[in-house]
């Protein structure tokens, strides 16, 4: 048609080359001003300019492939049975598996060669090992990935990155060179190069050989049933859906609500496509890499900020949810955990015992006055001439307290560990308001997914550098410290609803609830943070030193643990929590999460 444009006949091209890819004529590839990334079997690339320069088509090109190349080559569920349980170990492992696929097409194709040479150049301007100044500073997800990329297609390591190379190269060959030979003899075979990666994993100390990822015999099962049919479609050359494919599709669909695209960012690792559970209780989606770096990792000179906070809100459920979806929700959370509810009340029910003996009432008597002591008039009765008997009430040590309870929002909480979160904070303050203990419920999370229009804002502005934060922030109310339970009852439903968990950014989360817990008049000020992850924001990272989230994290814990009156706790669902917060527990499974909480809030009430 006369009226099509330049760009209109690229994105066409762009499309059919990724259907070529693929094996599926369902594959569209559109343009965006966002960072690129994949929802289904819609590729998002970055949009080149009306005169089509060359150097942006080729990178336009560059990220379409490498998505084709993953929905055509990667097999999710494979991937996910073989995965770390580490975080830092799992960002190698993604990293390595994203090589690998990209490998296949740049030793077949000397176009996707380029087209992927020039979008490895764009994801590395934006990169931490840019800025690394020592080896501690090298992010081993990126240094892996250049070096299998140099073993499995003989491209050297780019230059604008070989000095940070050289920092950790001779370590890395002395610990996994033969590794790195070995993973070109199963480029094709997904299974077997993971089973190798797996080694060098081992072999980097990343994690232990002792510790195998646990896989259970019906998903072993399954998993060879997924790469026979793998290994028949790259025989037959049909076309037959993968994973990944109904794996994002599920993503895009789980996300709902008031989510923005239900996108997956190219930048991201494989974690939120891995996941088996997605169409059932969303239990891992859309669940990002939450590193825990040592301290040595952490650049000096740091300065966090916002880049805008004109689009954060505090808001209340009510504001969120009309009345009629919060009781629905409420309904909902209700018969998820009837047998959770029943031992998490038992556990209740024994921290108000030891709460209401710690209030209870004594009496000194024989005093001269106060209250008249009836149960010694029988003395008077018996001599007139005994003076009357009087008992004073003791001042109780209870101090009057207020507890907070604030909740990780973020995406990795979906499914049961949200529903457990919920529940718990919910008998914990029915429980402590029956003890005279004011309770508030908070949460906190992001308005959107990738950046909202803090990151629209930094796109228009030309894209300054280090700009901060670069998302909106969302927290949540959930129950005011004077409002009665029964009133906030319903409200803890919202945490049911499909697409309020996104991201997190603890650090001004801790700092919002600290704030309003210093407003109290309560003598004794109890902040409970319930968390699974470290702080995870793509835009803000991908644009800032990626220990720029846990950096401010730690300098908001160290001044609340040191400086402040408020008593701080923490609770990690699979997650070290104890490396940032000096009094704090994990717990490897949701389901302990009620009987911890009790246990927390009994020793801090117990303590003189």
């Amino acid at each position: 048609m006369a009226d099509r444009s330049p760009l209109d006949a690229f994105k066409d091209v762009l499309s059919g080359a990724a259907r070529a890819i693929t094996r599926d004529a369902e594959v569209e590839v559109g343009f965006t001003a966002d960072a690129p990334h994949m929802a289904g079997k819609a590729i998002k690339v970055p949009t080149p300019g009306r005169t089509l320069p060359a150097d942006q088509v080729a990178l336009a090109r560059g990220f379409a492939d490498a998505n084709a190349l993953k929905m055509r080559h990667h097999n999710a569920r494979i991937h996910a049975a073989h995965a770390p349980g580490e975080a830092v170990a799992r960002a190698v492992y993604d990293a390595v598996e994203q090589a690998r696929v990209e490998a296949i097409g740049a030793r077949s194709m000397a176009g996707v060669r380029d087209n992927l040479n020039s979008a490895l150049e764009m994801r590395l301007k934006s990169d931490p090992i840019r800025r690394a100044r020592s080896a501690d500073e090298v992010p081993l997800s990126t240094a892996l990935a250049l070096k299998v990329r140099e073993r499995l297609t003989g491209q050297p390591i780019p230059e604008d990155v070989a000095a940070p190379m050289a920092m950790i190269d001779q370590w890395i060959e002395d610990k996994a060179g033969a590794d790195l030979d070995a993973l070109g003899l199963a480029l094709d075979d997904q299974r077997a190069f993971q089973k190798l990666a797996q080694a060098m994993l081992e072999h980097l100390e990343l994690v232990d050989a002792d510790a195998p990822p646990e896989t259970d015999e019906s998903e072993s099962e399954q998993e060879g049933e997924d790469q026979e049919e793998q290994q028949e479609e790259g025989d037959s050359g049909e076309d037959q859906p993968g994973d990944s494919d109904m794996n994002a599709e599920a993503r895009a669909d789980d996300q709902g609500g008031d989510t923005e695209d239900g996108e997956q960012d190219y930048s991201d690792e494989f974690d939120a496509d891995s996941e088996e559970g997605a169409d059932e209780m969303g239990e891992e989606g859309m669940m990002p890499v939450r590193p825990n770096r040592p301290l040595s990792d952490l650049p000096p000179g740091f300065d966090y900020k916002p880049y805008t906070t004109r689009h954060d809100e505090i808001v209340t459920a009510e504001e969120l949810c009309d009345e009629d979806e919060l009781l629905r929700l409420r309904g909902f959370l209700d018969q998820q955990l009837v047998s959770l509810q029943g031992a998490v009340t038992k556990l209740a029910n024994r921290l108000q015992r030891r709460l209401m003996a710690q209030q209870s009432r004594s009496w000194d008597f024989d005093q001269e006055e106060g209250m008249l002591d009836a149960a010694r008039l029988a003395r008077i009765v018996i001599d007139p001439t005994h003076s009357l008997s009087y008992k004073v009430e003791r001042d109780t040590e209870f101090r009057d307290t207020v507890v907070t309870l604030l909740i990780d929002n973020s995406g990795s909480m979906r499914g049961r560990p949200i529903s457990i979160a919920a529940i718990s904070a919910d008998i914990m303050a029915r429980t402590l308001e029956r003890c005279g203990v004011k309770t508030e419920i908070l949460g906190f999370t992001t308005r959107a997914w990738k950046g909202g229009q803090a990151r629209e804002e930094w796109l228009t502005a030309g894209r300054p550098p280090l700009p901060g934060r670069l998302n909106d922030l969302r927290h949540i109310i959930y129950k005011k410290a004077d409002e009665p339970w029964r009133r906030a009852r319903k409200n803890l439903g919202l945490m049911m609803r499909e697409g309020l968990l996104k991201e997190n950014i603890d650090g001004e989360a801790l700092l919002w609830a600290h704030a309003r817990l210093i407003a109290r008049n309560e003598e004794r000020r109890i902040l409970m943070v319930i968390s699974d992850g470290a702080p995870v924001d793509d835009s803000t990272l991908s644009v800032n030193s990626g220990t720029y989230l846990e950096r401010h994290l730690r300098q908001v814990i160290d001044w609340i643990e040191n400086r402040s009156p408020v008593q701080l706790v923490a609770i990690g669902i699979g997650h070290d929590v104890t490396r940032y917060y000096r009094r704090a527990v994990t717990i490897m499974d949701a389901e302990q999460l009620g009987g911890m909480m009790v246990e927390q809030l009994a020793g801090l009430f117990d303590e003189d």
